[in-house]
């Protein structure tokens, strides 16, 4: 299993919450969609958390959100790693 961690400053947060159910709904139906979380870590500052059964599923969330707008929100590095243990 691999995790996709995308941290992200909001542009808007209210435009960000509003934006949540579509981009949840998009994401789950992805293959290799495993779970996802999306947190609020301040009043402008977020982070997602999705996991995938391999790595090659991993990066078509990566892909899809270098070619995606980011009105709402800016995202800082995203990074793909292995998932060592979960519960």
């Amino acid at each position: 299993m691999h995790a996709v961690v995308i941290p992200v400053t909001f542009n808007d947060r209210s435009a960000a919450e509003g934006e949540l159910p579509g981009l949840v709904s998009q994401v789950s139906a992805m293959p290799g969609f495993v779970s996802g979380y999306w947190v609020a870590l301040s009043e402008d500052k977020g982070m997602a958390m999705v996991m995938f059964d391999s790595e090659g599923s991993a990066q078509g969330l990566v892909e899809m959100v270098k070619s995606g707008p980011d009105g709402s929100v800016s995202t800082g590095t995203i990074e793909v790693a292995e998932v060592m243990a979960h519960a």
